[in-house]
């Protein structure tokens, strides 16, 4: 069946079909195959973006404007420091504004809602570029990342979230994986549980996909896994929980010996970044002082032939130049 995502917003991969996510991919590979040789379509020449960033990116912002650059579109960035909206002007306001000079809008920040608001008035695709309990375009990226480094096809793929279990990346990832119909563990502590609600809607798709999806605290989880992936402990805006988060996660730290607990070889180490994953970054070192090691996974694992995080770092700009092109090009 043809699919069609002209018009059509990505505000979260639950959203979508697994046979649109499965088109998103397969034009996420074709793209990085054609800006490997070279060969440039300019899908979007003469169209307008937006980026809104009310929090702060290195991925996010470049793969977007990367993404656009490469196609002949035109970027305006925009922080909350350089925009009205929310302060002068009603969010609803601003996106009837924005869509009337843009084609596309992208927002990366905190509540749901605004990037659903967004969607709601402009008139426009709007693209979510991160929110406090979403995060799609990382994982398409993640998604088309395993299919490079796997022999299996998504459905036959494990992969296991470690530590916090109930952040935006996990619970993006759980959507993503039952929609592909994949085996997605979540392996957290206890103290940190997934929301019913994020459970009840991963689950409800498993069903029709024949995804499974677990969440546990027994390493035991972690066997036959074709990824292992974690994530910061304390994401942009939690500093204060930093103490609590060290104590309940540093058993879900990734090292060698969990990579070991797979007993699979060809297992890869994903990671959205950025990583806490040595002391030469400033809050690393300023917790370390403390007493507290906050790193998520050992250079001995970062820095392995199994660790595909930079590869991954690349594919959001083929992933997102995808979406962008899907959907307004």
């Amino acid at each position: 069946m043809p699919v069609n995502l002209k018009g059509r917003s990505l505000l979260t991969l639950l959203d979508y079909t697994p046979q649109e996510i499965r088109y998103l991919l397969d034009l996420s590979h074709d793209l990085k195959a054609k800006k490997r040789a070279g060969i440039y379509d300019y899908r979007l020449k003469g169209k307008n973006i937006v980026l809104l960033f009310e929090k702060t990116s290195t991925r996010t912002r470049c793969a977007f404007e990367v993404a656009c650059l490469d196609e002949g579109a035109h970027v305006t960035f925009l922080d909350s420091g350089s925009s009205q909206m929310g302060k002068k002007e009603s969010l609803a306001d601003s996106a009837k504004v924005l869509g009337r000079f843009y084609d596309g809008i992208e927002y990366r920040g905190f509540q749901q809602q605004v990037v659903e608001d967004l969607a709601k008035y402009a008139g426009v695709p709007v693209w979510n570029g991160l929110t406090d309990v979403d995060h799609p375009t990382q994982v398409l990226a993640d998604l088309m990342t395993l299919e490079e480094n796997s022999a299996k096809p998504l459905n036959k793929c494990k992969l296991v979230f470690c530590g916090d279990i109930r952040n935006n990346v996990a619970y993006a990832l759980m959507y993503g994986c039952a929609k592909m119909g994949m085996h997605y563990v979540g392996y957290g502590p206890r103290e940190l549980q997934v929301a019913d609600s994020v459970m009840a809607a991963a689950q409800a798709v498993a069903k029709e996909t024949g995804a499974v999806i677990e969440i546990s605290d027994d390493p035991a989880c972690l066997k036959g896994a074709d990824a292992l992936y974690t994530d910061i402990w304390a994401s942009m805006g939690e500093e204060d929980k930093t103490p609590e988060r060290v104590r309940v996660l540093t058993p879900f730290r990734v090292t060698k010996e969990l990579m070991a607990k797979t007993e699979n070889d060809d297992c890869i180490f994903l990671h959205c970044l950025p990583s806490y994953h040595d002391f030469e970054t400033i809050n690393a070192q300023k917790w370390q002082e403390k007493g507290l090691d906050i790193r998520e996974v050992v250079d001995e694992v970062f820095l392995s032939p199994q660790s595909k995080v930079f590869d991954e770092a690349e594919n959001r700009m083929h992933t997102i130049k995808a979406v962008i092109i899907a959907t307004i090009g």
